[in-house]
């Protein structure tokens, strides 16, 4: 337990206060032998980068009793509802081998902010293959993953905007039309705009 506090820069007492709270789970034991592992390690990282972002407690021990009872990771980031988007899933290997370096719990706990990241387990979800794809490619290009998602919740604030202007003029308009049909022509405006702003952008940058 004294090695597994030092390597998360903890205390034992704050350890034993969250193994306490059940924040991260029992270790394996063998007789009066308490054996922690890898995954412990990376609990207690992510719990303090979550902390640090201001979440309480309270949040983070609910966060973990999800996780650990193996609810619907979907349901926890709102993804009950239909969805074009496929959730991916992830070993940490995985998350060093996509992100290098940037696979840091503070990123890690940023991209649970926006709900990109989830646990079932031990294994990592992503909400959206898309997203991931891309995000991995703009860190390959050199952009820092906490740029990425600084520019992801950016994003998100304008999506939503984008989104209940198209619910307003499709309930108005035509209340009764098949969203499943609608969807993608909502989609291809947007991706069009999107495509003529950057030409623009593009333009002035140059």
């Amino acid at each position: 337990m004294e090695e597994l506090a030092r390597l998360a820069g903890i205390t034992v007492r704050t350890l034993r206060f969250y193994r306490e709270r059940k924040l991260i789970p029992p270790p394996r034991r063998e007789g009066r032998i308490a054996w922690y592992d890898d995954h412990h390690l990376a609990r207690l990282r992510t719990i303090s980068a979550l902390l640090e972002r201001g979440h309480t407690l309270n949040g983070i021990a609910e966060l973990a009793e999800a996780f650990d009872n193996g609810r619907d990771v979907a349901d926890l980031l709102g993804l009950g509802a239909p969805t074009e988007e496929t959730p991916v899933s992830l070993t940490p290997e995985d998350l060093a081998d996509l992100f290098g370096p940037d696979a840091t719990p503070e990123n890690l706990a940023a991209s649970m902010d926006l709900g990109y990241l989830g646990t079932d387990g031990e294994q990592i979800v992503h909400i959206s293959r898309s997203l991931l794809d891309a995000s991995s490619a703009l860190v390959q290009e050199g952009i820092p993953l906490s740029a990425v998602l600084a520019a992801g919740k950016r994003v998100r604030d304008h999506a939503d905007a984008l989104a209940e202007i198209f619910s307003d003029v499709i309930l108005t308009h035509a209340p009764e039309a098949d969203p499943t049909r609608m969807r993608p022509l909502a989609q291809r405006v947007v991706e069009a705009e999107l495509s003529l702003a950057l030409d623009r952008r593009m333009r002035q940058d140059t």
